[in-house]
Protein backbone atom coordinates (compact mmCIF):
# COMPACT_ATOMS: atom_id res chain seq x y z
CA UNK A 1 0.00 0.00 0.00
CA UNK A 2 0.87 4.02 0.11
CA UNK A 3 -0.53 5.77 3.31
CA UNK A 4 2.78 8.54 3.10
CA UNK A 5 4.61 9.51 1.14
CA UNK A 6 7.41 13.18 0.23
CA UNK A 7 7.79 15.39 -2.60
CA UNK A 8 9.86 17.98 -2.30
CA UNK A 9 10.43 19.68 -5.89
CA UNK A 10 9.12 22.80 -6.81
CA UNK A 11 6.38 23.87 -9.50
CA UNK A 12 8.79 25.40 -12.36
CA UNK A 13 10.61 21.44 -11.45
CA UNK A 14 7.42 19.63 -12.15
CA UNK A 15 6.09 22.22 -15.40
CA UNK A 16 9.67 20.99 -16.55
CA UNK A 17 9.55 17.06 -15.34
CA UNK A 18 6.10 16.62 -16.17
CA UNK A 19 5.47 19.30 -19.38
CA UNK A 20 3.00 21.38 -18.06
CA UNK A 21 1.57 24.35 -16.48
CA UNK A 22 -0.64 24.96 -12.92
CA UNK A 23 -4.02 25.26 -13.40
CA UNK A 24 -5.19 29.10 -13.33
CA UNK A 25 -6.19 28.96 -9.68
CA UNK A 26 -2.65 27.78 -8.21
CA UNK A 27 0.69 29.57 -7.85
CA UNK A 28 3.98 28.27 -7.41
CA UNK A 29 3.65 29.39 -3.67
CA UNK A 30 0.74 26.87 -3.38
CA UNK A 31 3.23 23.72 -3.71
CA UNK A 32 5.24 23.49 -1.17
CA UNK A 33 8.17 21.18 -0.07
CA UNK A 34 6.50 18.41 2.05
CA UNK A 35 7.79 15.13 3.79
CA UNK A 36 5.50 13.71 5.62
CA UNK A 37 2.29 13.38 3.17
CA UNK A 38 -0.90 11.94 4.42
CA UNK A 39 -3.99 10.86 3.36
CA UNK A 40 -7.18 13.08 3.13
CA UNK A 41 -4.51 16.26 2.77
CA UNK A 42 -4.24 18.13 -0.77
CA UNK A 43 -1.67 16.57 -2.78
CA UNK A 44 0.19 17.43 -6.00
CA UNK A 45 -1.74 15.88 -9.17
CA UNK A 46 -0.49 15.69 -12.97
CA UNK A 47 -4.10 15.10 -15.21
CA UNK A 48 -4.89 15.86 -18.72
CA UNK A 49 -8.56 15.96 -19.60
CA UNK A 50 -10.10 15.46 -23.00
CA UNK A 51 -9.65 17.94 -25.40
CA UNK A 52 -7.50 20.28 -22.74
CA UNK A 53 -3.65 20.35 -21.94
CA UNK A 54 -2.03 18.73 -19.39
CA UNK A 55 -2.12 20.65 -16.19
CA UNK A 56 -0.93 20.40 -12.87
CA UNK A 57 -2.98 20.74 -9.43
CA UNK A 58 -4.30 20.06 -5.99
CA UNK A 59 -6.39 17.25 -4.89
CA UNK A 60 -7.12 15.79 -2.01
CA UNK A 61 -6.22 12.81 -1.18
CA UNK A 62 -8.65 10.07 -1.11
CA UNK A 63 -10.84 9.14 -4.20
CA UNK A 64 -14.48 9.89 -3.79
CA UNK A 65 -16.59 8.52 -6.22
CA UNK A 66 -18.74 11.14 -8.71
CA UNK A 67 -21.87 9.20 -7.28
CA UNK A 68 -20.85 9.11 -3.92
CA UNK A 69 -23.50 9.88 -0.80
CA UNK A 70 -21.42 10.51 1.67
CA UNK A 71 -17.74 11.83 0.65
CA UNK A 72 -16.36 10.12 3.88
CA UNK A 73 -16.05 6.69 1.38
CA UNK A 74 -12.51 9.21 0.16
CA UNK A 75 -11.29 8.36 3.24
CA UNK A 76 -11.11 4.42 2.78
CA UNK A 77 -10.07 4.90 -1.15
CA UNK A 78 -6.33 6.55 -0.47
CA UNK A 79 -5.16 3.38 -2.37
CA UNK A 80 -6.57 1.31 -5.16
CA UNK A 81 -5.37 -2.53 -6.05
CA UNK A 82 -4.46 -2.08 -9.96
CA UNK A 83 -5.71 -6.06 -9.95
CA UNK A 84 -9.54 -5.08 -9.81
CA UNK A 85 -9.33 -1.38 -10.43
CA UNK A 86 -11.20 -2.16 -13.77
CA UNK A 87 -14.00 -4.05 -11.96
CA UNK A 88 -14.43 -1.79 -8.73
CA UNK A 89 -17.41 0.38 -9.43
CA UNK A 90 -15.59 2.94 -7.31
CA UNK A 91 -12.88 3.39 -9.66
CA UNK A 92 -14.38 1.85 -13.02
CA UNK A 93 -15.03 4.90 -14.31
CA UNK A 94 -12.03 6.90 -13.67
CA UNK A 95 -9.40 4.15 -14.96
CA UNK A 96 -11.07 4.68 -18.83
CA UNK A 97 -10.33 8.69 -19.06
CA UNK A 98 -9.41 10.00 -15.47
CA UNK A 99 -5.71 8.70 -15.01
CA UNK A 100 -3.19 11.32 -13.10
CA UNK A 101 0.25 10.85 -12.05
CA UNK A 102 1.03 12.33 -8.70
CA UNK A 103 4.89 13.23 -7.87
CA UNK A 104 7.27 11.95 -5.16
CA UNK A 105 10.50 11.80 -4.60
CA UNK A 106 9.75 9.28 -1.67
CA UNK A 107 7.13 6.83 -0.15
CA UNK A 108 7.26 5.19 3.34
CA UNK A 109 6.58 1.68 4.92
CA UNK A 110 6.53 0.30 8.08
CA UNK A 111 8.09 -2.46 9.60
CA UNK A 112 6.48 -3.70 12.91
CA UNK A 113 8.01 -5.37 15.65
CA UNK A 114 6.13 -5.86 18.60
CA UNK A 115 4.69 -2.68 19.22
CA UNK A 116 7.57 -1.05 17.48
CA UNK A 117 7.00 0.52 13.93
CA UNK A 118 9.89 1.46 12.35
CA UNK A 119 9.26 3.28 9.24
CA UNK A 120 11.76 3.14 5.58
CA UNK A 121 11.82 5.47 2.90
CA UNK A 122 11.68 4.10 -0.48
CA UNK A 123 13.15 6.10 -3.13
CA UNK A 124 14.37 5.83 -7.16
CA UNK A 125 17.68 6.42 -8.16
CA UNK A 126 19.56 9.02 -5.89
CA UNK A 127 16.28 10.52 -4.46
CA UNK A 128 15.24 11.16 -7.90
CA UNK A 129 11.13 12.29 -8.72
CA UNK A 130 9.08 9.89 -10.16
CA UNK A 131 5.65 9.58 -9.71
CA UNK A 132 2.82 6.91 -8.84
CA UNK A 133 0.22 5.99 -11.19
CA UNK A 134 -3.20 7.51 -9.96
CA UNK A 135 -7.22 8.01 -10.64
CA UNK A 136 -9.23 11.36 -10.07
CA UNK A 137 -12.65 11.75 -9.84
CA UNK A 138 -14.95 15.12 -8.92
CA UNK A 139 -17.46 14.69 -6.55
CA UNK A 140 -20.40 17.41 -6.13
CA UNK A 141 -22.60 18.42 -2.99
CA UNK A 142 -26.06 19.22 -2.50
CA UNK A 143 -24.81 23.07 -2.65
CA UNK A 144 -22.98 22.56 -6.11
CA UNK A 145 -19.62 22.59 -4.38
CA UNK A 146 -16.85 20.78 -6.08
CA UNK A 147 -13.88 18.33 -4.42
CA UNK A 148 -11.46 16.59 -6.81
CA UNK A 149 -10.06 13.71 -5.34
CA UNK A 150 -7.74 11.07 -6.28
CA UNK A 151 -6.42 7.67 -5.63
CA UNK A 152 -2.96 5.93 -5.37
CA UNK A 153 -2.65 2.56 -7.41
CA UNK A 154 -0.80 -0.28 -5.64
CA UNK A 155 0.63 -3.17 -6.88
CA UNK A 156 2.65 -6.79 -5.69
CA UNK A 157 5.46 -5.47 -3.85
CA UNK A 158 8.90 -5.85 -5.45
CA UNK A 159 12.31 -7.60 -3.98
CA UNK A 160 13.03 -4.58 -1.72
CA UNK A 161 9.69 -3.11 -0.93
CA UNK A 162 8.64 -6.89 -0.39
CA UNK A 163 10.97 -7.34 3.10
CA UNK A 164 8.85 -4.34 4.71
CA UNK A 165 5.57 -4.72 2.86
CA UNK A 166 3.69 -7.35 0.55
CA UNK A 167 2.10 -4.18 -1.23
CA UNK A 168 3.85 -1.29 -3.41
CA UNK A 169 2.20 1.91 -5.15
CA UNK A 170 2.36 2.05 -8.73
CA UNK A 171 5.30 3.88 -10.12
CA UNK A 172 5.42 4.94 -13.82
CA UNK A 173 8.18 4.97 -15.94
CA UNK A 174 8.69 8.44 -17.43
CA UNK A 175 8.59 6.71 -21.08
CA UNK A 176 4.76 5.92 -20.11
CA UNK A 177 3.48 8.88 -18.70
CA UNK A 178 2.02 10.13 -22.34
CA UNK A 179 0.35 6.92 -22.24
CA UNK A 180 -1.15 6.80 -18.73
CA UNK A 181 -2.39 10.37 -19.06
CA UNK A 182 -3.55 10.14 -22.54
CA UNK A 183 -7.60 10.56 -21.99
CA UNK A 184 -8.29 9.53 -25.25
CA UNK A 185 -7.20 5.35 -24.35
CA UNK A 186 -10.03 4.33 -22.85
CA UNK A 187 -9.09 0.58 -23.95
CA UNK A 188 -7.72 -0.95 -20.17
CA UNK A 189 -5.35 -3.59 -22.13
CA UNK A 190 -3.44 -0.64 -23.38
CA UNK A 191 -2.56 0.61 -20.19
CA UNK A 192 -2.25 -2.45 -17.75
CA UNK A 193 1.62 -3.41 -18.56
CA UNK A 194 2.17 -0.10 -16.58
CA UNK A 195 0.55 -1.93 -13.33
CA UNK A 196 3.65 -3.75 -12.11
CA UNK A 197 6.19 -3.53 -9.32
CA UNK A 198 8.91 -1.14 -10.67
CA UNK A 199 12.23 -2.88 -10.81
CA UNK A 200 13.83 -2.80 -7.49
CA UNK A 201 17.76 -2.56 -8.84
CA UNK A 202 16.44 1.04 -9.86
CA UNK A 203 15.50 2.01 -6.11
CA UNK A 204 17.08 2.20 -2.73
CA UNK A 205 15.94 2.68 0.62
CA UNK A 206 16.68 3.12 4.05
CA UNK A 207 15.30 3.41 7.88
CA UNK A 208 13.77 7.45 9.19
CA UNK A 209 12.94 8.20 12.47
CA UNK A 210 10.27 7.34 13.90
CA UNK A 211 9.23 11.07 14.29
CA UNK A 212 7.56 10.24 10.94
CA UNK A 213 5.01 8.23 12.48
CA UNK A 214 2.81 11.38 13.39
CA UNK A 215 1.67 13.16 10.26
CA UNK A 216 1.71 16.60 12.28
CA UNK A 217 5.86 15.78 12.07
CA UNK A 218 7.00 17.67 8.93
CA UNK A 219 10.29 18.91 10.12
CA UNK A 220 13.21 17.56 7.40
CA UNK A 221 14.79 15.61 9.97
CA UNK A 222 12.04 13.27 10.87
CA UNK A 223 12.74 12.02 6.91
CA UNK A 224 16.21 11.85 6.90
CA UNK A 225 18.28 8.75 7.21
CA UNK A 226 19.42 7.28 10.20
CA UNK A 227 21.57 4.59 11.85
CA UNK A 228 19.83 1.42 13.62
CA UNK A 229 20.98 -0.06 16.51
CA UNK A 230 21.42 -3.70 15.70
CA UNK A 231 24.44 -4.77 12.65
CA UNK A 232 22.18 -6.38 10.30
CA UNK A 233 20.38 -3.26 9.86
CA UNK A 234 23.25 -0.56 10.40
CA UNK A 235 23.46 0.14 6.80
CA UNK A 236 21.89 3.62 5.21
CA UNK A 237 21.16 1.49 1.89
Amino acid sequence: MCGRFRQTRSAKFLERQFNSELIDALSEFDVLPRVNIAPTQPVVVVKQSKGKPRVITMMRWGLIPAGAKDPSIGNRNINARSETIYSTISFSDSVRSRRCLIPADGFYEWQKSGRVRQPYCFEVGEGELFAFAGLWDTWKNANGETIESCTILTTASNEMVGNIHDRMPVIVPPEKYHLWLNPEVEDFEAVKDILKPYDASLMRQYPVSPKLNNANNEDTECAAPIMLGSPEQGSLF
